[in-house]
């Protein structure tokens, strides 16, 4: 008996040893979407402020596709060593309303790190698109003569499921086209391939700013300082708003001890100027909570996007 608790104490001691040592390696930051997008842009900045606070690099690993969903269940299956971690954003909570056979559990398989901002998306619309005004918008989805299509960054992204509870709302006939990310979407934008994208600002705003497309309204419940002509949405379809947020998960049974001191490290973080600034650019409200709290939000966020995938009438098939 003695014996069997001398080894446990032996083996606790051990992973106790093995987090107060972590890191002593490059770290790896999957990121679900395509390089250039919000997620990346953002997910690159945190990188760097993180290096310093813990003595190793991030490197930025994009696994862009399904929705987020191939760099997810990378993830989930990945070795809980403190080694690899995911950037998660409100789309891998829509997820898990959108999709039937997810080869992961977003609750169950991975361990909340941190959320590290909340945002909102921006309505935006090609030139070609003859409309300056959201109410003109919403005349010309449901009774111009040609059918506007939109993009976003994959089913279940902020952008889908912005736009597909407006079209909902308001009776459009806007028709989707998902990209691998939120990049591939702007571009596609700008070449005319599609007509309207509800973009995270920070893709948008210099694409705004340069005249080559038009912000029409804002998503969230406030108007933003970036695009001051900007209405909300809500003041012209009553009861309407879609919201987004990033976060950092690590794989379910990752030592708590190396959970909690990327926890320390990334809240440190996201209280540097630098990234205040980046955040105040991209319209996005700095958290950093802890791993208990983004937990409970992530739960009550699969339950708000489960109710707004089914009123978006948002699928995947």
């Amino acid at each position: 008996m003695l014996q069997m608790l001398a080894v446990t104490i032996s083996v606790l001691s051990l992973g106790a040893h093995a987090a107060d040592a972590w890191p002593t390696r490059p770290i790896r930051l999957v990121v679900p979407f395509a390089p250039g997008g919000s997620t990346d842009i953002t997910a690159r900045v945190l990188a760097e402020g993180l290096r310093p606070m813990l003595g190793q690099p991030f490197v930025i690993d994009n696994r862009p596709g399904a929705a987020g969903n191939i760099a997810t269940e990378l993830v989930s299956k990945a070795a809980p060593d403190g080694y690899t971690f995911l950037v998660s954003t409100a789309t891998l909570t829509a997820n898990v309303s959108l999709y039937k056979n997810l080869r992961y559990d977003f609750v169950r398989d991975f361990a909340p790190v941190s959320q590290t901002f909340s945002s909102s998306n921006v309505v935006v619309v090609s030139p070609s698109v003859p409309v300056n005004a959201l109410p003109e918008f919403i005349n010309y989805i449901k009774n111009g003569p040609g059918i506007v299509n939109y993009g976003s960054a994959g089913h279940g992204s902020s952008q889908h499921l912005a736009a597909a509870l407006f079209n909902h709302m308001v009776g459009g006939k806007m028709v989707h086209v998902p990209f691998k990310g939120g990049a591939p979407a702007a571009t596609a934008l700008l070449a005319g391939e599609i007509q309207s994208i509800f973009a995270p600002l920070i893709e948008a705003i210099p694409h705004i700013r340069s005249g080559a497309i038009k912000a029409l309204a804002v998503c969230g419940r406030k108007r933003s300082p970036l695009v001051p002509n900007a209405p909300l949405v809500s003041d012209f379809v009553p009861g309407y708003e879609t919201s987004s947020w990033g976060g950092i998960s690590a794989p379910a049974k990752t030592p708590a001890d190396i959970v909690n001191k990327l926890n320390v490290a990334l809240v440190k973080t996201i209280a540097l100027p630098n990234v205040r600034a980046h955040f105040a650019d991209a319209d996005k409200e700095p958290v950093g909570n802890t791993p208990a709290e983004f937990a409970r939000f992530i739960n009550v966020e699969i339950e708000r996007l489960r109710m707004q995938v089914k009123i978006a009438g948002a699928r995947v098939d």
